[in-house]
Formats: structure tokens, sequence, C-alpha cells
């Protein structure tokens, strides 16, 4: 199946859910350490980038400093759809709340500080029912 295109539909369908747990964001110096599960990598020069469960970068002492709540967007959105991240980074950012985007292949997937989580998700759901 496709992934929608439409930016109304992508915003009426895109049903937040905040995933349970607390993310960190962590640079590391060289490659991902066995037995680590980032839910994200990134390859930047410097070194990977990876957000992984709090705890897990606790247990393994990993150095972090953002906390981020994980909501995931539960409208399979084509990649080259335009505006979603736009329109939904800029709603969260009128109302004073950052925003990390990362899109999968199927959905897009939003790290907010984990203290704004719930006023986040309030939000999106506004930003939904309003389109």
């Amino acid at each position: 199946m496709a992934g929608e295109r439409d930016l109304q539909k992508l915003l009426s369908g895109m049903r937040p859910t905040l995933n349970p747990g607390r993310y960190v964001y962590c640079t590391l110096p060289a490659r991902v350490p066995a037995g680590l599960r980032p839910v994200v990598t990134v390859a930047e020069p410097e070194g990977p980038t990876v957000v992984v469960a709090q705890e897990e970068a606790d247990a393994l002492g990993l150095r972090y400093e953002y906390v981020a709540a994980w909501i995931t967007l539960h409208i399979h959105s084509a990649l080259e759809a335009v505006g979603l991240t736009a329109a939904v980074a800029g709603r969260l950012a009128e109302h004073g709340i950052s925003c990390n985007v990362v899109a999968g292949f199927h959905h897009d997937h939003l790290f907010v500080a984990a203290d704004e989580a719930d006023r986040a998700v309030a939000v999106l759901e506004e930003l939904s029912t309003s389109a």
C-alpha cells in the first residue's frame, strides 16, 4: 500500500500516540555497541547518534542531556508527502514545544521534551480534528 500524500488526509488521520518510556539522544565516539537497541540511529561524521531508552543509556553509562517522549503518528505517510512535518512542528512551536522529527518508512515519529508529552499529544489531536 502506498503512503498518503494529501496533507489534509495526513493531518486528519495522523492519530498521535505516546509510546511508553523516556528516550535520550546519545552521541558515540565510534560504532553502536553490541547489545544496544536504539530506536533511531543517525550516522554523522562526529560519530553515530542514537536515540535509546533512558534506562538502557543509564545501564551502559552513556552520557545524554535531552530526555524525550516518543510520539508516533499512526498514518502511513508517503516519504515524498509535502507539508506534514512543517504543519506538525509549526503547531507545536506555536505552543512553545520543541520537536525532533524522524521519518520511518510507514510513519513519522516525534521526540518532544518528556515533560511536554501530554501537552504535545493534546496539541496534535487538536490539529488533527481541525484539519
